[in-house]
């Protein structure tokens, strides 16, 4: 099969035929019809994550089961299908909970073994982990959900608990943080996204951010303080880095919010964070790790009825050269919204 493969830590990808996957026990193979390019990718790509070489990046998918491993009771050949991108393992004491997400024997496809950026992926214990994506809901949109979507959604409804009328500041309005735009927008909260550039702020405005602020160097926690009446109640890093995470805890009021979304890669050992800030006006600092297949239901069920419509974040779709040749680039990529892969192209 054809598969995007990495040799080395920040070595040209390349599309090459590999050994097509064998679905594994517990587990099954998918034929990727979507996949999504995230930054998460980059991550891998660029050395912040322990992966072993050679490698195939991807994690946001959606497809179709085309082998079913021993023991699978759940799905069959032909099912639609898609997956968190923590897979838990379906019999620890989170997995049983309905916290998958944290599970500390998961799998991750992209990391933790090959991924989707490739025709077919292996995936581990299916009964716990795969998702059934309704006939109303194309390939598409159901791999939009995979990583950014599915993270915003549970980092807003199940961490932050954003109530209406709650002023949330989105930090970083790519593809997680339009996600976010989206989503809070819904809840009926009124949104503040910042972004470095006009184009995706523009997108945020249409998605339903109340305010936009162009990050071009000016007192960003400030400017959203005067907006909001004293600073926002939940705050969002979308991006993962020092200054984005600082933006966001310093543009809340105080005992606000604050969900890290965006991966912070280490700084002389660990990334910084204004602490002071946290501790004296009792801000609660919360992580959001992606979202367990228990809690799909609900996030798929507003996707049928309409009032979710994450196919608006999608601003194109590649095949798997161009994704090959946009992956060391993602940390400095312009696209707003998310990129969708088609290894089909």
């Amino acid at each position: 099969m054809r598969a995007v493969v990495i040799d080395a830590v920040r070595a040209r990808p390349e599309v090459r035929e590999v050994p097509a996957p064998t679905a594994p026990t517990g587990g099954v193979v998918v034929q990727v019809r979507a996949t999504g390019l995230c930054r998460s990718d980059w991550h891998a790509w660029a050395g912040h994550d322990e992966i072993r070489f050679p490698h195939v990046p991807g994690h946001e998918l959606a497809g179709v089961v085309v082998e079913v491993g021993a023991g699978v009771t759940r799905w069959g050949v032909g099912d639609r299908v898609t997956v968190p991108f923590v897979c838990g393992c379906g019999v620890c004491e989170w997995c049983r909970n309905g916290d998958a997400q944290v599970c500390p024997d998961q799998q991750q496809p992209g990391f933790t073994h090959w991924g989707s950026f490739a025709e077919r992926v292996a995936l581990h214990a299916a009964d716990a982990n795969l998702v059934a994506v309704p006939e109303q809901v194309d390939f598409t949109t159901a791999a939009s959900l995979g990583c950014r979507f599915a993270t915003a959604y549970r980092a807003l409804v199940h961490r932050a608990r954003v109530g209406r009328d709650e002023w949330v500041t989105v930090v970083g309005v790519g593809g997680v943080g339009l996600s976010a735009v989206m989503i809070a927008h819904a809840l009926g909260a009124r949104v503040v996204a910042v972004d470095r550039h006009r184009e995706a702020l523009r997108v945020a405005k249409d998605l339903g951010a109340d305010h936009t602020l162009l990050a071009d160097g000016t007192d960003v926690p400030a400017a959203v303080h005067e907006l909001t009446g004293g600073g926002s109640q939940v705050g969002v890093d979308a991006v993962g880095s020092e200054q984005t995470c600082s933006v966001a805890i310093l543009s809340l009021r105080r005992r606000g919010r604050h969900v890290q979304v965006g991966l912070l890669p280490p700084v002389d050992g660990h990334p910084r964070v204004p602490m002071d800030r946290v501790i004296g006006w009792e801000l609660d600092l919360l992580g959001s790790h992606g979202m367990a297949a228990a809690d799909y239901p609900g996030m798929m069920a507003l996707i049928e009825r309409g009032a979710l419509q994450p196919q608006r974040l999608v601003e194109r779709t590649i095949g798997l050269d161009a994704a090959a040749a946009a992956l060391p680039t993602l940390d400095r990529a312009t696209v707003a919204g998310i990129t969708i892969v088609d290894p089909s192209r």
